[in-house]
């Protein structure tokens, strides 16, 4: 997708330089029978049937759903089916595993803003992380960001989770650039040395960078420069700004310096404290994308409650459970599951429909592709996992799991268990047979 505006008739950036080369798996027409049926958009439906073909969910509904000849019948009586879970915060391939130095590649922290750098330059596809969110979390899209050491941290990227030799082979066709931001603690710490030291010194970088783009932006942008370009994205609402926030005070500030600088916040990451302000978010149609439960470890992160997905709910904002983790991603399922058992506790009853939405139309929707995937509708992307189970329950796993309706994952085959290059082990280890 460029993130480009037409000036005078003219296109001011080319088109994408490093354009998607993501080409779906074959796979053959399926429909799942029998199994409970969480759509994504905040539907069940009890003996349900799905069925897709061609990469795209081509019907979907209860028993007396009519199955085409040619279709494989997969039985799931007593078990589940959801969209493929998206992770909208994710590391994985800019700190893959091992986690050794020579693999950090998260954070340019050479300077408090570095809107010029892109997360996929430094994604490696063979880090092991991905294939376990598949297996072990139905992870089939998910975004990678920046690290949080920086204001302004530079582009994101948004991948299926298919294995490929380049991360052009898991971009995610048509998906909009992300632009990560931070605020807080994080940046002070980094740069306490040099500046910004406050949180005052954060917000007027970041308001004289936003003033020098607008001025770039409604130029005639001829001049090539990698920053502004991506700042211009921006402003332009092609590219969608993902902040790292985690106090109330200070994202309803960024709220108002985005009204000033004329961009949209599309959703404040981690966000412990977006239960103070579920109103406000709700009126600026703002996600958060939070934990279940995560809190205390540093200042701004003390206020942090498990009832906080509960109560964003309850005030009608939008709520995304996230990983940025590579161990969390594995069971983003028992992290929303937690979220909603914290809510119960006090007294807010969510529907389990409504929690799944939590892990696929909410994060595809702050991502700009739920217009494709997100949701089990006719016409939409074929990602979806079956899972043994019910899918907020500990005890489940996916059982088998598709991408583009092509199936990447089962529990039951061994050659369809896909581990990373890196997993198989150096030359002249193990029994070559």
């Amino acid at each position: 997708m460029a993130s480009a505006s037409d000036k005078g008739g003219e296109t001011a950036i080319a088109d994408v330089p490093f354009p998607s080369t993501y080409s779906a798996y074959p796979g053959a027409p399926t429909a799942l029978i029998g199994a409970t049926v969480f759509d994504g958009a905040g539907d069940r439906i009890d003996n349900g049937t799905v069925l897709f073909a061609d990469g795209k969910v081509t019907a979907i509904g209860d028993a007396s759903l009519t199955i085409p000849d040619g279709y494989t019948r997969i039985d799931g009586t007593g078990k589940y089916v959801t969209p493929g879970i998206i992770d909208i915060h994710s590391h994985l391939g800019d700190y893959p595993t091992p986690s050794v130095a020579a693999h950090s590649d998260g954070n340019e922290a050479t300077s408090p803003t570095t809107p010029q750098v892109w997360a996929e330059h430094s994604v490696w596809p063979q880090d092991p992380g991905f294939s376990r969110a598949l297996a072990n979390g139905g992870v089939t899209s998910l975004q990678i960001l920046p690290g949080s050491a920086n204001l302004m941290g530079g582009r994101s990227v948004t991948l299926k989770n298919v294995p490929s030799r380049t991360v052009q082979g898991m971009k995610f066709p048509g998906a909009p650039y992300g632009f990560k931001m931070a605020c807080g603690e994080n940046p002070k710490r980094v740069y306490s040395s040099r500046g910004p030291s406050t949180r005052m010194g954060n917000f007027a970088i970041n308001r004289q960078t936003w003033a020098d783009a607008k001025e770039y932006a409604d130029g005639d942008r001829e001049t090539r420069n990698l920053a502004k370009e991506t700042l211009a994205g921006v402003l332009d609402g092609d590219i969608l700004v993902h902040n790292h926030c985690y106090r109330a005070d200070e994202m309803a500030q960024v709220l108002d310096m985005a009204k000033e600088a004329g961009y949209k916040v599309t959703a404040f990451h981690h966000a412990v404290e977006s239960y103070k302000i579920g109103d406000i978010l709700r009126e600026a149609d703002v996600c958060s994308a939070i934990w279940a439960d995560w809190w205390g470890f540093k200042m701004e992160a003390y206020d942090g409650i498990p009832e906080n997905a509960a109560l964003i709910h309850q005030a009608g904002a939008c709520v995304i459970v996230h990983s940025d983790s590579a161990n969390g991603i594995q069971r983003l399922n028992q992290e929303a599951a937690k979220a909603q058992a914290s809510g119960k506790r006090m007294g807010i009853d969510i529907a389990d429909a409504e929690i799944i939405r939590w892990l696929t139309l909410n994060p595809a929707k702050a991502m700009g592709i739920d217009d494709q995937t997100g949701s089990l509708e006719a016409g939409k992307m074929a990602d979806i996992v079956l899972w043994n189970g019910d899918p907020l329950s500990v005890y489940s796993r996916p059982e088998k799991v598709w991408v583009d309706g092509a199936m990447l994952f089962d529990s039951s085959d061994s050659k369809r268990r896909p581990v990373s290059d890196f997993e198989l082990g150096q030359p002249g280890e193990g029994d070559v047979k």
